[in-house]
C-alpha cells in the first residue's frame, strides 16, 4: 500500500431472486473481476446471496440453508483472493434471523456483522422477518463451513473495527442499508474507533428524487466522519412485484464522491482511497472524537495501487465543473468585495490606493475594490490606481493599467519613480548596471513607500496585490510589495487569479473585457529588469517555475499533508503528458526550498480575506517557525 493508497469496489450482482447457487456463482465473479484489478475490498449489497426482495420465503428453512451453502461455495472460490469480500445473507442465530453481511478474507468467514436498523415503513417490512443486531448482548457463535468445507464457528459482532495487519491504515467498519439513515448511524462509532472506510451492504429502492438524496447522504457521511465510504446497492435482478431496485452504487471520501454506477445496470465501481489523506483529516480536527470499539484483526498482504481509478486535477483550486467554476468566482469575489468593504468601512478611510501594474494580480486587486466600493454605494472614483513606471516598464503593461483604471470609473494617477530610484541608487552607491537583487528591489520598495504616503496624504489604505502562490514561494519584496494595509489577494494562488480575472472579462463585455483579455495574455513578471526591444525580460515562470506546478504543490503538500514523495506520485499522475518526472522533481525541489526559507515573510502578513481551504496567514492558517529546517524534506524529494 504505497503512499497510503487502496482500491476499493463496490459491486452489483446479477441476482436471480431465491436462486442462491446462481448469485454466488455471479458474487464469484463480480469478485475476481475487482481482485484481478487491484481491489482489497469489495462490498456487495445486502442479502446478495438470495436476493433481497424473497419477502416470507426468508422464513423457509430450504432458502436459509441455501444462503449457507452459497456462502461455502464464496469462500472456497475467493479463497485465492487477495482481498477482503463483503457479502450479505440471512443468518439464524439462536432462533433468531438476522439480515447479516458476511466478512471473507482468504476463505475464511472473519465474521458475521448484522443490520442494527430495521425499516418497517412504506413498503419495507423487514422486521416481519429479521431482528436488530441489538438484540445480541454480546459476541455470538455461528458454526458454517469455510472454504476448504471445514465446520468453524463464526463470531456475530456489531461495533467492531476491522483492521489488517500488515497495513495499518486499512482499517474498516460495516453497517447495513438503513443503518446509514438513521439519525446515528453505527458508523459514526466506528469511525471514531478507528475505521478509515465504512462499507455499506444495502438494498435501497429506486424512487423519483432518491438517488440525488442518497448521492448526498454518502457523500455527506464521508465528510462528517473524514472516511471512504463504499455503498453497494441491489440491483435489478431483484423482484419488481411493487419496487424497482437501480444497483446505485457510490464510494465517496471526505466529502467527495469518488465513483458512481450507472444506474440500471450491473456490474463494478473502483475508486483509489487515500487512507494517509484520511488519517491527516483526524489528526486536524480536534473535533474528531474517539470511541471505544472492539478490533477485529485480520491478514492481507500489502499490495501497491496502480491509480487508475484515482484523478488528480491539475488545478485543485480550479472547480472542473465550468458551471461550478462560474459559481465559485462569484463567490470568491463577493468574500474578498465582503472583506474590504468592512474594512474600509471600519477605518473610516477616505479612499482605497492600488499600484495598478497591468498585471494579473493587481488587476484582479482592483477588480475587488470596485466591487467593495459598489457595496458601499461609493463613488469609484474614490478609488485611486497608480502607476509607476520604472526600468522595466513596457508600453503594453503601463497602456492596460491606464485602460483598465479608465474603465472602471477610478482616478488614475503616474508617478514616474524612476529618478527616485536613480537617487536612492546614488545614495545607496549602487551601481545602475548591476541588476542584482538590489537593483529589482529598490524599485519594489519605492513603489510601496509611494503607495503608503499617498494613502497618508489622501487619508485612505493600500489595498495589497500579491497572492497565495507568491506568498508560499516567497516572491515578494520584503516590505515591498509584500505589504499593504489589507491584501485581498492573500489566498488567491496565481492559477485561480487568472480564472477570476478571465470570469469578470466574460461577463464585462465590451472595451473592458478587451483589456482584460490583453492583460491574461500578458506573460506574468514584475518588471524589474529593463525590457529587450521593448518587450518584457523577466519572466517569472521561467525563474520560480510554473505556477501550476506550484500551486499544485502546494495544494497537496498543506491542504492533505502529503510528503515530498507522494506530491511527486499524484504531480506525475496528474502532468503525464505534459511535464516529464525530472522537471516535477526540479521544481518540486525548488518548491520546498524556497517555502521553507521564505516563511519570515509569511511571519508578518497584513490582514486579508480567507476564501478557500489553503492560506498561509501566520494568525491561524499556517504556523512555522521562521527557522524551520527542510532537510527532511528536501532529502527525501532530491531521493526520487
Amino acid at each position: 500500500m504505497r503512499d497510503g493508497f487502496i482500491k476499493v469496489a463496490a459491486a452489483t450482482p446479477g441476482l436471480r431472486v431465491a436462486d442462491c447457487a446462481y448469485n454466488a456463482a455471479e458474487v464469484v465473479r463480480l469478485a475476481r473481476e475487482a481482485a484481478e484489478k487491484g481491489a482489497r475490498l469489495i462490498v456487495f449489497p445486502e442479502l446478495c446471496l438470495t436476493g433481497y426482495t424473497c419477502g416470507d420465503l426468508f422464513l423457509q428453512q430450504t432458502l436459509l440453508d441455501g444462503a449457507l451453502t452459497a456462502l461455502e461455495i464464496v469462500c472456497r472460490e475467493t479463497a485465492a483472493l487477495e482481498a477482503v469480500v463483503l457479502a450479505g445473507l440471512p443468518l439464524r442465530v439462536r432462533g433468531k434471523l438476522y439480515n447479516c453481511a458476511a466478512v471473507l478474507c482468504r476463505g475464511e468467514v472473519l465474521a458475521f456483522v448484522p443490520k442494527r436498523n430495521l425499516p418497517n415503513y412504506s413498503e419495507f417490512y423487514e422486521q416481519r422477518h429479521f431482528v436488530s443486531g441489538d438484540a445480541l448482548d454480546c459476541m455470538e457463535g455461528v458454526c458454517v463451513k469455510n472454504g476448504e468445507g471445514e465446520t468453524v464457528c463464526v463470531p456475530v459482532v456489531t461495533g467492531q473495527v476491522f483492521a489488517c495487519e500488515e497495513q495499518p491504515l486499512f482499517t474498516f467498519g460495516v453497517e447495513l442499508c438503513e443503518d446509514l439513515w438513521v439519525a446515528a448511524p453505527p458508523s459514526i462509532e466506528l469511525a471514531q474507533g478507528g475505521a478509515h472506510i465504512i462499507a455499506n451492504l444495502s438494498a435501497s429502492d429506486e424512487l423519483v428524487g432518491k438517488a440525488a438524496y442518497r448521492r448526498d447522504l454518502v457523500r455527506q457521511q464521508s465528510a462528517r466522519l473524514a472516511c471512504a465510504y463504499v455503498y453497494a446497492d441491489a440491483g435489478t435482478g431483484e423482484s419488481t412485484q411493487d419496487l424497482v431496485f437501480a444497483g446505485h452504487d457510490l464510494i465517496a471520501e471526505n466529502g467527495t464522491l469518488l465513483a458512481e454506477s450507472r444506474r440500471f445496470t450491473e456490474g463494478v465501481v473502483y475508486a483509489d482511497i487515500d487512507l494517509e489523506r484520511l488519517a491527516y483529516e483526524r489528526r486536524r480536527m480536534n473535533t474528531f472524537g474517539a470511541a471505544e470499539t472492539g478490533v477485529f484483526s485480520f491478514s492481507l498482504p500489502a499490495a501497491d495501487c496502480d491509480l487508475a481509478d484515482r484523478h488528480f486535477p491539475r488545478l485543485p483550486f480550479v472547480p472542473e465543473n465550468s458551471e461550478k467554476r462560474v459559481e465559485r468566482c462569484e463567490e470568491i469575489l463577493t468574500i474578498q468585495a465582503a472583506g474590504l468593504a468592512r474594512r474600509i468601512a471600519h477605518t473610516h478611510a477616505k479612499t482605497a490606493v492600488v499600484g495598478l501594474s497591468g498585471g494579473l494580480d493587481s488587476t484582479l486587486a482592483l477588480i475587488v475594490m470596485a466591487h467593495a466600493f459598489d457595496r458601499l454605494g461609493l463613488d469609484r472614483r474614490g478609488i485611486l490606481a497608480v502607476t509607476m513606471p520604472c526600468f522595466g516598464t513596457t508600453a503594453r503593461t503601463r497602456g492596460n493599467a491606464e485602460k483598465l483604471a479608465e474603465a472602471y470609473g477610478v482616478t488614475l494617477q503616474t508617478v514616474d519613480i524612476k529618478a527616485a530610484v536613480d537617487q536612492h541608487f546614488a545614495d545607496i552607491g549602487h551601481d545602475w548596471d548591476d541588476h542584482s537583487v538590489t537593483f529589482e528591489n529598490a524599485q519594489a520598495r519605492m513603489r510601496t513607500l509611494v503607495l503608503m504616503d499617498l494613502a497618508n496624504k489622501q487619508g485612505g489604505m493600500v489595498v495589497g496585490t500579491g497572492d497565495l502562490s507568491e506568498l508560499a514561494l516567497g516572491w515578494a519584496t520584503y516590505n515591498g510589495d509584500h505589504m499593504s494595509m489589507y491584501g485581498v489577494n492573500a489566498s488567491i494562488p496565481k492559477t485561480l487569479v487568472r480564472y477570476l480575472v478571465d470570469y469578470e472579462a466574460g461577463r464585462a463585455g465590451g472595451t473592458l473585457e478587451a483589456v482584460l483579455r490583453d492583460i491574461l495574455d500578458t506573460p506574468v513578471s514584475p518588471e524589474l529588469l529593463p525590457p529587450t526591444d521593448g518587450e518584457i525580460s523577466q519572466k517569472t515562470e521561467d525563474l520560480v517555475g510554473p505556477y501550476e506546478l506550484h500551486d499544485f504543490f502546494l495544494f497537496y503538500m498543506l491542504r492533505f499533508g502529503y510528503p515530498p514523495r507522494k506530491v511527486y506520485r499524484a504531480a506525475c499522475h496528474a502532468f503525464a503528458g505534459v511535464y516529464d518526472a525530472a522537471v516535477i522533481k526540479k521544481w518540486l525541489t525548488t518548491f520546498i526550498r524556497r517555502f521553507f526559507t521564505q516563511q519570515f515573510k509569511r511571519s508578518c502578513l497584513p490582514d486579508g480575506p480567507k476564501v478557500g481551504t489553503v492560506a498561509l496567514s501566520p494568525r491561524g492558517d499556517w504556523r512555522m517557525p521562521s527557522d524551520a529546517c527542510a532537510d527532511l524534506w528536501l532529502a527525501e524529494a532530491e531521493a526520487l
